[in-house]
């Protein structure tokens, strides 16, 4: 096994683990144990628990980032484009709701053992949804405009039995705030 797989089969294992026991409760062991590793053979390629956290949570965000990258590349209108954008931000929290009864306390501990790489995915994420909204739609301040779409999707990030609501509600008020722009007069 390459080092690199084995570093992918130390971050699922570590996944696995966070979502089934929470972040405090998994151990080193855990993680050795779920990727068919002894634990001295993690240390090789993790310097801890919150190290694995840590490398996951930029696995994870970086996926998201490629994923919105591309939803925004697409050809398409510009609604559909930002609601496919902003569903994978969405997408990420949820999956962690569904799959764990720790949810709460993996994004906690997103918030303190990731605060940076938050702050840098949060900025490309704007940077990414700007860009686009200042090519689609030229007299709008883009970088308002991704605000407030950044806004909504965050404040769509919620627990829900059923992940189809956040998404809708996504659609339809992605759809209205870009019909709302189309109709709004022209600004000098």
């Amino acid at each position: 096994m390459f080092d690199d797989e084995k570093v992918e089969a130390i971050l699922d294992a570590a996944y696995d683990s966070f979502r089934i026991h929470g972040v405090r409760r998994t151990t080193m062991d855990d993680i050795a144990k779920r990727a068919g590793m002894s634990r001295p053979a993690v240390y090789q390629y993790v310097r801890n628990k919150e190290d694995a956290f840590r490398r996951l949570a930029e696995r994870m965000l970086r996926e998201t980032l490629e994923q919105i990258r591309v939803a925004l590349a697409t050809p398409g209108p510009p609604a559909e484009r930002l609601v496919a954008a902003l569903s994978h931000k969405i997408e990420l929290v949820l999956r962690v709701w569904r799959e764990s009864p720790h949810a709460e306390e993996l994004l906690g501990e997103s918030a303190t053992l990731t605060a940076e790489l938050l702050g840098d995915f949060h900025a490309a994420l704007h940077a990414e949804l700007t860009a686009t909204i200042g090519a689609e739609l030229p007299d709008t301040d883009a970088g308002e405009f991704a605000e407030l779409l950044l806004a909504l999707a965050h404040g769509l990030e919620v627990s829900s039995a059923d992940p189809e609501i956040p998404l809708r509600r996504l659609r339809q008020g992605v759809s209205l705030l870009v019909a709302g722009l189309a109709r709004s007069p022209q600004r000098p």
